[in-house]
């Protein structure tokens, strides 16, 4: 065999299974892009389907809690309306003004008796566990740290 052959043939080996093992490399790629895709597919329509079950078995709690919540929304916006009326108003109804948001009354206290003392921005919460949301915080915040104003406008 001739000198030149050899390392020739040695460099078309060489390239040969260089070739073998990128087509391998890009057949693995290939088999692992589908397997995720594949996973991925699987995962989302057994998480629907677990969904869908617990929807069906839960419908009648999550509609009661939802009466529940609704019932509880709706009695808030009641009572807000109503408690200047109630006897646990400190206040003279007849100085209260409702707002509703951010805050439910401004009391201008004294003001029917023509002897104004003060100004008083009133949240009304009903159940123990209400809590202020994070706008009424921050009107909460603003009338204690004194950042409240008078604004004249006038429209000509």
């Amino acid at each position: 065999m001739e000198q030149w052959l050899v390392p020739l043939l040695a460099a078309l080996v060489f390239v040969l299974a260089l070739v073998v093992v990128r087509a391998r490399i890009e057949l693995e790629q290939r088999v692992q892009t589908r397997f995720e895709s594949w996973r991925e597919h699987e995962l989302e329509s057994r998480a629907m389907e677990l969904y869908d079950k617990w929807k069906l078995e839960d419908e009648p709690d999550i509609r009661r809690d939802a009466v529940k919540r609704s019932r509880s929304v709706l009695t808030g916006k009641v009572t807000e309306h109503l408690v200047p009326i109630s006897g646990a108003f400190p206040y003279d109804p007849s100085d209260a003004r409702f707002l509703g948001s951010p805050i439910d009354l401004i009391v201008f206290d004294g003001l029917n008796a023509e002897a104004l003392e003060e100004i008083v921005f009133v949240e009304v919460k009903t159940g123990s566990k209400a809590s202020l949301s994070t706008r009424e915080r921050r009107v909460r915040d603003c009338v204690r740290a004194g950042r409240v104003r008078w604004h004249e406008l006038r429209i000509d």
